[in-house]
C-alpha cells in the first residue's frame, strides 16, 4: 500500500497489525486492515473503470444502512472506500435458499427505491445501460472479433431483430434503476441477522431485473417469487423475458470492463469471455426456441 493510502486509512481507523493485500484485480484492490476490537476493516482502490463505486456506494449506505456494507469513509477523487466488515457471506453456508429467500426482497425494495435516484448515479458516473442502450451496445458486440464459433456468430447477427423487440417488450415494464450487475454468493453477506450487499463497481442503471441473470441458477422459483414481491403482481413473465435480455447486458457490463484492460490484464480472464457469451447464447436459444413466448408476455 502506497504511503499516502496507508496515512488516509490511519486517519480513520487504528491498524492493530499489517495491512494485507487481498484482493488485487485490474479493475480494483482491497487490503484487509487487522482491527483491535471490530475484527478488520476493509480498503478499496478502485480503477478508474470502477471509480464511481465510492461515491455511489456511500449513497446507497446514506439511504440503506440496513442492507449496504457499513461506510466508515470515501474519497470520490481518488476512487477509496474504507469499510467495516460486512459479516460472513452466505456462500459460506452453502447455496442455502432460505438465504436468498431472505435476501433478494430486501434488494428488490433497495432498487425500487432507488429509481428516483437514477438521474444522480448517471451524472456521478454510474455505468448507464439503461434499455434503449441495449440495441446499440449488441452491435457494439457484433462489431468485435468474438471468441465464438461462426456458427454462433451467425446465429448471434441473426438473433439482433429480436433482441431490439424484446428491449422494446420490457421498456417501461418497470422503472430503471440501480442494478448490481454481479449479485451472487459472494457478494451477499449475513450480518447481525439481516443481509448486506457489498461490491457495487459493475453496477449500472438498468432493468433492475438483470440483476437475477448474473447467477439466477443459485435460485429456485421460491426465491425468484421473493424478489418479486415487492415490486407487486404480475411480472412473472417479464422476469421470464429478463432473464434472457440480461444475460447480454452482463456480457455487455463484461466487455466494457474488457476494453480498459491491457493485453496481459486480459490474459487472466481470457476463457470468461467466451464462458460468458455461450451462457448469453444459451439462455436466448432456450428462451426463444419456439415462437410461443412465454407466459403470455408479448412484444409491443
Amino acid at each position: 500500500m502506497e504511503q499516502e493510502a496507508r496515512q488516509w486509512v490511519e486517519a480513520h481507523v487504528a491498524p492493530a497489525g499489517a495491512i494485507e493485500l487481498v484482493h488485487d484485480r485490474p479493475w480494483s484492490r482491497v487490503w484487509k486492515v487487522p482491527l483491535a476490537e471490530d475484527g478488520a476493516a476493509w480498503f478499496k482502490e478502485c480503477a478508474p473503470v470502477q471509480a464511481f463505486e465510492p461515491a455511489l456506494t456511500a449513497a446507497l449506505h446514506r439511504r440503506w444502512p440496513d442492507r449496504v456494507v457499513e461506510l466508515i469513509a470515501h474519497d470520490a477523487d481518488r476512487a477509496w472506500l474504507l469499510l467495516a466488515d460486512a459479516g460472513t457471506p452466505v456462500g459460506a453456508f452453502g447455496n442455502a435458499p432460505d438465504a436468498w429467500i431472505a435476501a433478494l426482497p430486501r434488494y428488490g425494495e433497495l432498487q425500487r427505491g432507488e429509481a428516483r435516484h437514477a438521474d444522480e448515479h448517471l451524472a456521478a458516473g454510474v455505468t448507464d445501460r439503461r434499455i434503449r442502450l441495449l440495441p446499440v451496445l449488441y452491435e457494439d458486440m457484433l462489431a468485435r472479433d468474438l471468441p465464438l464459433d461462426a456458427e454462433e456468430i451467425d446465429d448471434l447477427r441473426r438473433f439482433a431483430p429480436s433482441f431490439e423487440e424484446h428491449c422494446a417488450a420490457l421498456a417501461g415494464s418497470v422503472s430503471e434503476t440501480i442494478e448490481h450487475s454481479d449479485l451472487h454468493l459472494a457478494n451477499v453477506y449475513a450480518h447481525e441477522g439481516g443481509v448486506r450487499f457489498i461490491d457495487w463497481g459493475d453496477s449500472a442503471v438498468s432493468h433492475p431485473f438483470f440483476s437475477l441473470a448474473r447467477a439466477d441458477d443459485e435460485w429456485d422459483d421460491r426465491a425468484r417469487a421473493a424478489y418479486l414481491e415487492p415490486w407487486g403482481p404480475g411480472l412473472e413473465a417479464v422476469l421470464d423475458l429478463a432473464l434472457p435480455v440480461g444475460s447480454f447486458a452482463y456480457a455487455f457490463g463484461f466487455l466494457r470492463l474488457w476494453d480498459h484492460l491491457d493485453e496481459v490484464e486480459r490474459e487472466p480472464y481470457r476463457a470468461f469471455l467466451p464462458r460468458i457469451l455461450r451462457r448469453a447464447y444459451e439462455r436466448w436459444t432456450s428462451a426463444f426456441s419456439s415462437t410461443s413466448t412465454r407466459r403470455g408476455f408479448e412484444p409491443s
